[in-house]
This record gives structure tokens, C-alpha cells and sequence, in this order.
């Protein structure tokens, strides 16, 4: 079985939803024309980093982005990873992705767990709670945003949880460029899994984002990579390819989890 991805690279029009919700759309119908069968949106795309006004435009409940991504799901027939938006709630708000099956079913919603101090996510921002797991058409797929990647045991517990695929999405800056691409290569070769990453391209009034949205296969090989400019990143994967390396190299067989849990509290004796 072969899976079309399709990455929306897009640049971010700072703190405008509607405009981004523009953007989105017109890329979304030609990811379409092009055959794929899962789009990818990256993170905060309706709004960007316009944290000091998210009373104002974040998404209450996060039903716009919703109503958004069911609508374009059923529409086009596809599974839509519909980024992440800053959603509204009674606690605060989230950056918060969600995810829409091919029926224009909400499938999953996940909110970043860990929060990016050098960006003032933790000021504006609450942490989500829970893993991002959810399925498309019976395969295990799971989602994180940005920062997560610098935190394997976050995602080695979605790997643990059955994902196959882990989709990233993100508002990645260009100076950290070989960080982005390290760190997803390391993610997917120590896990055994797609990963299939969405990053922005362009500018906002404090960053210049790196783009070069990323797929990569369970061994670690890069299948696709985008430039910094905005765009669509396409790319087939196999999904049958995870259990075959998983076999190959019994990586999760081989675990000791018994001893790890014993090393944890031998060093908390020094």
C-alpha cells in the first residue's frame, strides 16, 4: 500500500486568519490535483506567533479549525493534519493540533506538551496533558509539535503506544536548521517510523523560519526534503515498511525497561 503525503509549506501571514485560511486552501486544492491522499498544515498557521493578541484572534474551542478541516476532508476525500491553532478554552489556550479523517470525522486533537521558552510560548500558553495518537483508515499514527522532537521520551512513548507514523508540525527558525534535520533523522531511525514533518517558511517581526519540511523512512533515509521557500512537499510512503524494519533490527524486543526503572533509582541514591 502506498500513502501520498502532502506537506503545506506556507508562510504565515502574522496574526490573520482569514488570510491564512485563504493560503491554506488554495495549496490544499493543489496537493489534491497532485494525488494526496493525507495533507499536512504546519504549526500555528492560522495565526503564527501573534502571541500578545491571542485574546483577540485565537480559536475559541478550536471549532473554526474544525469546521475548517472536516469541511476540506469530506470535500476532497483525503485525511487532513490540520497543523496546530491556538485554541481558546476556559483554562487558557493551547497550541493545539487536529486532525480530520477522510469522512470529515475529528479523528485527533492533541496540544504541545512541552512549551518553547526562547518564543514565549510558556507566557501565553498552557501544556497539553496527553499523547497524540490517533488512526487513518486502520493505520497507527501519532502527532507532535515542534519542540517536542528535543524530547525522545515523549516520543518513544507514541512509538510504544503502536505509531507508525509520527507527524511533526512545525514553526521551526532557520538558525537552528541542522538541529530540525538531526533530530527528526534520529527520531525516525530510533523509533522505527515515518516521519513526516511540516515546517513554515517566510518571516514574522522576530524569526525567519527554516521551511525544508522533511520526509523520512523507518531506516532513517530521507525520502523528500523541501527548500525555505514556500510550497508543497510530496512524497509516497510504504506503511508495510515499520513492521519490516522492526523485524529486521528488534529494537523494541530488545528493550529493558525493568532495568531502566532500576537505574533511575540507583542514581537517585548519589
Amino acid at each position: 500500500m502506498t500513502i501520498r503525503i502532502a506537506c503545506l509549506q506556507l508562510d504565515i501571514a502574522f496574526g490573520d486568519p482569514n488570510e491564512n485560511e485563504r493560503r491554506a486552501e488554495s495549496a490544499i486544492e493543489s496537493a489534491v490535483k497532485d494525488g494526496a491522499n493525507i495533507i499536512v498544515l504546519p504549526e500555528l498557521w492560522t495565526t503564527g506567533y501573534d502571541l500578545t493578541r491571542l485574546d483577540e484572534i485565537a480559536d475559541e474551542g478550536a471549532e473554526r479549525a474544525k469546521a475548517f478541516a472536516s469541511r476540506l476532508a469530506q470535500t476532497h476525500g483525503v485525511h487532513f493534519i490540520a497543523g496546530s491553532v491556538a485554541k481558546k478554552t476556559a483554562a487558557g489556550v493551547t497550541n493545539t493540533m487536529i486532525v480530520a479523517d477522510r469522512s470529515g470525522q475529528i479523528v485527533g486533537e492533541y496540544s504541545k506538551l512541552h512549551l518553547f521558552q526562547l518564543m514565549d510560548e510558556h507566557l501565553y500558553l498552557q501544556p497539553g496533558s496527553s499523547l497524540g495518537l490517533f488512526s487513518l483508515d486502520g493505520l497507527s499514527c501519532a502527532g507532535v509539535i515542534c519542540y517536542d522532537i528535543r524530547f525522545p521520551e515523549w516520543i518513544r512513548a507514541h512509538a510504544l503506544a503502536g505509531a507508525e507514523v509520527l507527524f511533526v508540525v512545525a514553526e521551526w527558525p532557520l538558525p537552528r536548521l541542522h538541529h530540525w534535520q538531526t533530530l527528526l533523522m534520529a527520531r525516525a531511525i530510533e523509533n522505527q517510523c515515518y516521519v513526516v514533518a511540516c515546517n513554515r517558511a517566510g518571516r514574522d517581526p522576530n524569526n525567519v523560519f527554516a521551511g525544508h519540511s522533511l520526509v523520512i523512512d523507518p531506516w532513517g533515509e530521507v525520502i523528500a526534503e523541501a527548500d525555505e521557500k514556500p510550497g508543497i512537499l510530496s512524497a509516497d510512503i510504504a506503511p508495510e515498511l515499520v513492521a519490516d524494519v522492526r523485524a529486521r533490527i528488534p529494537v523494541f524486543a530488545d528493550r529493558r525497561p525493568h532495568d531502566y526503572e532500576a537505574a533511575k533509582k540507583f542514581f537517585k541514591m548519589y
